[in-house]
């Protein structure tokens, strides 16, 4: 098992800057890609940004491409999401997630989530 708590959501104006952390706990962190998704209200979840195990591969979704990075620190058993030029659009529950796989981009590839963390982007 893997337990994944995330933090640093929090209430911003557009065109601000948050990153979000997701510490782990568990297996060993370094075995598993992560990744961050998110999910706005009557919206399904989606795929935001994915990291592999080393950190030497990553991938994002179009719409956060250029604005958000992720990265991780394995010695800490974190991972983070570094969002600039926050849009109103991305108002969401943001969600991490841990895969077995080298990398991943779709939610049926994640073994193990977050709680999630409220990131509301105000205009």
């Amino acid at each position: 098992q893997v337990q994944l708590v995330e933090s640093g959501g929090g209430l911003v104006q557009a065109g601000g800057s948050l990153r979000l952390s997701c510490a782990a706990s568990g297996r060993t962190f370094s075995n598993y890609a992560m990744g961050w998704f998110r999910q706005a209200p009557g919206k399904e979840r989606e795929f935001v940004a994915t990291i592999s195990w080393d950190g030497g591969l990553t991938g994002y979704a179009d719409s956060v491409k250029g604005r958000f990075t992720i990265s991780r620190d394995n010695a800490k058993n974190t991972v983070y999401l570094r969002m600039n030029s926050l849009k109103p659009e991305d108002t969401a529950v943001y969600y991490c997630a841990a895969s077995r796989r080298n990398i991943a981009t779709i939610i049926p590839e994640y073994d193990y989530w977050g709680q999630g963390t409220q990131v509301t982007v105000s205009s």
